[in-house]
């Protein structure tokens, strides 16, 4: 595998990275999103996305160039930048929406390999088979070893400095998606888009979505990057690169436009529906809802494609952020809200915590506790396994909310939804988390689980826990034998009768 891709900050399994694209001669900062370019219908102009959006990578369709009687021949005489005025990266599609789509395409995988090195691609793609999920898994077997046996081809064929992609397939079959990556990872091949997910997305079924791409990420080594084809809403773009994606491809910006639709972090709303246009872009600034629906056309379609995008790299800039700020969970957990399914997606991300908090940095920004979901998060998962490793100085310990008291050997700090900690780190992260004074019932359970861990490591201290009005779900999720205080404002000291 080529040195391509470097990686400068982590967040779960988001990252900010740096694409090197050789041919293109850029550096390519991830996460990333590439804009769709149909070279036969262009709503905005590459050149234009080049220099009021600040794009450095596209993907245009090389199959339809290949069946182009219109550019074809142009493209292979001036090459890709030339034909669209565009100095950055660009990748192309191999023809594997249309198989997807019609059921056959008239170019073998070798072809349109050499075909898209011949115009000028910066990142190419073989011709996978992309299949649906619920297909059959026979059949999702089956598929899988011919774009396996595709990806093998593409390492044959001399392309130069062009990078190639290496789809990975298999339906919603986590095993066969982690095998496939397992086998993608394998080649030469560069840069490794996860496949067939668009129906997945347009159907908002954001928890699949995200099984496949842990189990793709599975068997991919942290050093490649990973491309979500089709991902083109604004609204998955953190819980995507929590996920682990680096890059993304939208025609949602147009498509949605042609038909009236207005992108939004939170969905999609229709142009008619709107009296007020809730951003702050250039084209919002400047227009109203009505002043937009009065425009012809063709001007009314771009003007929403502009806006479409301005939401879209304002998320993608905003996700950066909150990966170089450590607190990119957060913001998945706000965007989540905005949406059912995608409550249930950032579920489904939190049921892959252990494989987040193998990449989860140490330390980072404040954990900030926003929901009953904040208790599954990583860097609780990595607390409570610290708990089953720690040794307790003392034979009778008090595990408090409040002050120490001298009845006990020692007194450790106890805090839902993490549990119990030593004083001495009462300063350290995650342990210096920003939580509500109503605490949902699943922190104080959290809670409880850590100091069933503690007390399972020390089997023969006597633990006492001291507690604010813990519900009767979390005390009984304690041990038994475990002493328990309750705590409040009219309480006495603990005394030698207590517990």
């Amino acid at each position: 595998m080529r040195d391509i891709f470097e990686v400068r900050d982590f967040d779960g399994l988001g990252r900010i990275g740096e694409l090197e694209v050789p041919r293109a001669g850029v550096t390519v900062e991830t996460p990333a999103l590439l804009p769709v370019i149909n070279p036969h219908i262009r709503t905005i102009e590459p050149a234009t996305l080049e220099s009021e959006f600040g794009a450095d990578v596209l993907i245009t369709n090389g199959y339809v160039l290949y069946k182009s009687d219109e550019y074809r021949e142009r493209a292979l005489e001036e090459g890709l930048h030339d034909l669209l005025d565009f100095s950055g990266a660009i990748m192309t599609d191999s023809g594997s929406f249309q198989l997807s789509e019609y059921g056959e395409i008239s170019v073998t995988n070798e072809e349109i390999l050499r075909f898209q090195h011949e115009v000028g691609s910066d990142i190419g793609t073989p011709v996978d088979i992309p299949t649906p999920p619920d297909a059959g898994r026979e059949r999702a077997e089956s598929e899988l070893a011919t774009t396996q046996e595709r990806l093998a081809a593409a390492e044959d064929v001399d392309v130069g400095e062009m990078l190639v992609n290496a789809p990975v397939q298999g339906s919603t079959y986590p095993d066969l998606r982690e095998a496939a990556a397992e086998h993608a990872y394998g080649t030469s091949l560069d840069v490794f888009p996860v496949g067939a997910v668009v129906p997945l997305m347009n159907g908002y079924r954001y928890a699949e979505m995200v099984e496949v791409v842990l189990a793709a990420k599975r068997g991919l080594g942290a050093d490649a990057p990973v491309h979500l084809f089709g991902a083109g809403h604004p609204m998955m773009f953190a819980l995507a690169v929590a996920a682990g994606c680096d890059l993304f491809d939208s025609a949602a910006y147009a498509l949605y436009a042609r038909d009236d639709r207005y992108l939004t972090v939170s969905g999609t709303d229709h142009l008619d529906d709107l009296d007020y246009l809730p951003c702050g872009c250039p084209v919002c600034a400047s227009h109203t809802a009505a002043e937009l629906r009065a425009l012809e056309e063709r001007p009314r379609e771009e003007r929403l494609a502009e806006h479409n995008l301005h939401v879209s790299y304002r998320e993608l800039r905003t996700v950066r952020q909150a990966l170089r700020e450590g607190n990119l969970l957060e913001l998945v957990e706000r965007r989540a809200r905005g949406h059912p399914a995608m409550v249930d997606g950032y579920e489904a991300l939190l049921d892959g915590a252990d494989q987040l908090e193998a990449a989860d940095p140490v330390s980072k920004g404040t954990f900030f506790h926003l929901s009953s979901a904040s208790a599954r998060r990583p860097e609780v998962r990595r607390h409570h396994e610290r708990l089953a490793r720690l040794s307790v100085e003392g034979d009778d310990v008090l595990l408090s909310e409040g002050d120490d008291n001298d009845r006990f050997d020692e007194t450790w700090r106890l805090r839902p939804p993490f549990g119990p900690f030593p004083a001495a780190l009462s300063d350290s992260y995650p342990l210096t988390a920003e939580t509500p004074e109503r605490l949902d019932r699943d922190a104080y359970e959290a809670a409880a689980a850590g100091v069933r861990r503690l007390i399972e490591a020390n089997p023969n201290v006597a633990f006492t826990v001291a507690h604010w009005e813990w519900p009767d779900a979390a005390l009984s999720a304690l041990p038994d034998g475990v002493g328990t205080l309750e705590l409040g404002p009219d309480s006495e000291p603990p005394s030698d009768a207590d517990g």
